[in-house]
């Protein structure tokens, strides 16, 4: 591996980490009587102010739109698969289960990821395919895979800590379901345009489409729950940490690794979501738990050794 990949998987490494606690920090808010709808609406807008600072550094980023009605329909799909949809199927899916149980379903993005990028080389063959990696079925890539999801089970099917609602499972997927989907395109789209302009359409129309479910949870939702400080603080790390700098870093990281071999780091997220789970909710890692980490920390070192 060349020392400027070896960056970019230490960076893929860091916002994974960065992501893993947001599972905790989303509990958190919901606890406090935040709406799954409200918590993504402040946390995009954040993002969103602090994207425009970050356009006025470079005169290209001012541009309002792409360059052709196609590119912007993909902006949008963009926006809806790795905005609106995914953060409000992932926030639900915390408001009826446990942090963790969330984290290890969202895990299984690598593979839809894997099999909607098969999918598509084998249907179509437009300018998309080319920031699809060249995805082959070897060992390292299966192997590392199915040993990953093998210690996903192992966690989450963890007898000790075992709590399931399959309505939360399910939305769970669900979220899975659109990452993938934001993956399969949004490398591209980095390499076209930059990873600040995409990044803001993201925002923008991640934005816009979450509106309508706004308005059907506006009546749940108390003012005065922003001026506690738990909440105001775990908005501002989800806002400008986890959305606006996080997902900067992750588009420039799927550019430069690929869809594949970026995703497969989602593994690492429940790893992380364990260890802020334990630091600031107490809870403790179980043997099969920290066996079930281990696995998937190998998995993902497996699978992005292919090439």
């Amino acid at each position: 591996m060349g020392k400027s990949r070896f960056i970019w998987h230490l960076l893929a490494l860091a916002v994974v980490a960065v992501w893993g606690v947001t599972f905790v920090c989303t509990k958190t808010l919901i606890s406090a009587g935040m709406d799954p709808a409200g918590i993504f609406a402040i946390r995009f807008t954040l993002a969103y102010i602090g994207i425009w600072v970050l356009c006025l550094s470079d005169r290209k980023n001012l541009r309002c739109w792409s360059r052709s009605w196609k590119d912007e329909l993909v902006f949008l799909f963009l926006g809806i698969t790795g905005g609106s949809f995914y953060f409000l199927t992932e926030n639900t899916a915390l408001a009826h289960t446990q942090a963790t149980n969330v984290a290890f379903l969202v895990c299984v993005a690598p593979l839809f990821t894997l099999l909607f990028t098969l999918l598509y080389k084998l249907l179509f063959k437009d300018r998309f395919a080319r920031g699809m990696e060249d995805v082959r079925l070897g060992f390292p890539l299966v192997g590392g895979t199915l040993l990953a999801l093998a210690g996903m089970a192992m966690v989450v099917f963890d007898g000790a800590r075992l709590q399931i609602s399959l309505e939360g499972d399910l939305l769970a997927i669900g979220a899975a379901l659109c990452w993938a989907l934001y993956s399969l395109f949004m490398g591209q789209m980095t390499a076209d345009y930059g990873a600040v302009f995409a990044t803001r359409k993201v925002f923008f129309y991640g934005l816009l489409t979450i509106l309508p479910f706004l308005g059907a949870s506006a009546g749940s939702f108390s003012p005065a729950v922003l001026g506690q400080p738990v909440v105001y603080g775990n908005l501002l790390f989800l806002g400008l940490v986890a959305s606006l700098a996080c997902f900067v870093a992750w588009n420039l990281v799927m550019a430069k690794l690929g869809n594949v071999t970026s995703t497969n780091y989602v593994y690492l997220n429940p790893v992380f979501t364990l260890i802020s789970a334990m630091v600031i909710l107490g809870e403790r890692m179980t043997l099969v738990s920290g066996l079930g980490s281990a696995a998937i920390l190998a998995g993902v070192i497996l699978a992005g050794s292919k090439k």
